[in-house]
């Protein structure tokens, strides 16, 4: 049994993998907690494991969860990073800023959906990466649509919290139907209008995956050419999993 751990900036997902990618958990991340409060949280998903793999943007982190693994399952992990195989390479202005996410989800595409394509990933932020020929070329960084929606009730203060919901036209007659419209909607296009111009730019027709946790939100939004995927950082853990195991 393997485990996978994606730690983002505002979730860390986790899942076993055992010839197949099982059931995700997800769990707000916390920097705070001790090695021995997250074991308490994570010890049934932890306790068969024999391997651990994990990318991970929040470095304060990295060593909570190298000695819970360390401690408690005698198993020491691997984590995305320089001297890791991955089947990815990069080339930016410095390689050490691209994130482990990226760097999951790039080598899961080259595995699963072929060596040229750009990847949209819905997360804290939302992030563009273009790859080509197994390279990942470039990233492009806006807020996520979890963020704006935040900024946006934070500093409005006749505004409660809501939950997404699929609009069902772009003009909307009460507020929060008219939130959801202008942050879906609005997050939707700018998905495509980047997509787009990275096309025009390179001149090339890339295939699309996007991912991330608040993608769910905006599936409905998008034509079948776009392919979602839900699991590409934790399919991209498998595979590197399997070049360094």
């Amino acid at each position: 049994m393997i485990v996978l751990v994606d730690i983002g900036n505002s979730n860390i997902v986790l899942s076993m993998y055992d010839g197949k990618i099982n059931e995700t958990y997800r769990y707000k991340t916390d920097p705070s907690k001790s090695i021995d409060e997250y074991y308490t949280i994570l010890k049934d998903i932890l306790k068969n494991a024999k391997g651990i793999i994990i990318s991970s943007v929040v470095p304060e982190l990295n060593v909570i969860f190298k000695n819970l693994s360390i401690k408690y399952l005698n198993v020491e992990p691997i984590f995305i990073g320089p001297g890791i195989k991955t089947g990815v390479k990069i080339i930016v202005d410095n390689p050490k800023e691209v994130g482990a996410d990226l760097v999951s989800s790039a080598a899961a595409v080259i595995n699963e959906y072929g060596e040229n394509a750009i990847v949209v990933d819905m997360g804290t932020a939302t992030t563009f990466t273009l790859i080509e020929k197994k390279v990942i070329k470039g990233v492009s960084i806006t807020a996520g649509l979890v963020t704006s929606r935040d900024a946006l009730v934070g500093e409005t203060s006749q505004l409660s919290q809501f939950e997404f919901k699929t609009p069902s036209k772009v003009i909307e007659t009460n507020t929060i139907d008219c939130l959801n419209s202008g942050l879906l909607y609005g997050h939707a296009f700018m998905v495509k209008g980047i997509v787009e111009e990275i096309k025009k730019q390179n001149n090339n027709d890339y295939q699309v995956i996007i991912t991330g946790g608040a993608s769910r939100f905006i599936r409905d939004l998008f034509d079948k050419s776009y392919i979602f995927d839900d699991l590409l950082i934790l399919k991209g853990l498998v595979s590197i999993y399997k070049k360094n195991s």
